[in-house]
């Protein structure tokens, strides 16, 4: 989880014990696939993990890009393992019309763009990328007896 390597990350560089929230508030406001044009710091606090007290630090967005890059590398390298084994007509219309990324990391700075570099397919970031995530999933559990059928029979 990228959330969880930026902790980590945090809590190995800088001996500093971090929350969730601080963590994903770094994702959000400096986490990056790519270089940014222009780099960017936060000041964040912690509990230092040596002293036991607080302690304040700044972070850029190069080192969160490098926190966060074995999670980058493994979406990579899941959206190419999943291309390899996708049907050679699926495969087409992939590569005609694109994908599309859905969820919370699909709003990562410049994902979008990663992907389509090292896949060289057309990715489109969905609408509303944080909700589509709950309301596909519900739209399926409305209809869980046809997805149950047209699993069985396949």
């Amino acid at each position: 989880d990228i959330d969880d390597a930026i902790g980590t990350y945090i809590q190995k560089e800088y001996k500093l014990a971090i929350g969730t929230q601080t963590a994903e508030q770094l994702k959000i406001e400096l986490g990056s696939a790519f270089r940014l044009e222009e780099e960017e710091s936060a000041e964040i606090r912690g509990r230092d993990l040596v002293t036991g007290l607080p302690k304040t630090i700044v972070i850029t967005s190069e080192e969160v890009r490098e926190a966060i890059s074995v999670p980058v590398d493994a979406i990579i390298a899941a959206v190419r393992d999943t291309l390899d084994r996708t049907p050679p007509e699926l495969a087409s219309d992939i590569m005609d019309r694109g994908m599309v990324l859905a969820g919370g990391g699909a709003l990562l700075r410049h994902l979008d763009e990663r992907l389509r570099r090292e896949t060289g397919i057309p990715v489109h970031v969905a609408d509303d990328a944080l909700m589509c995530v709950a309301i596909g999933s519900g739209r399926s559990l409305e209809e869980i007896d046809f997805y149950r059928s047209a699993l069985s029979s396949a």
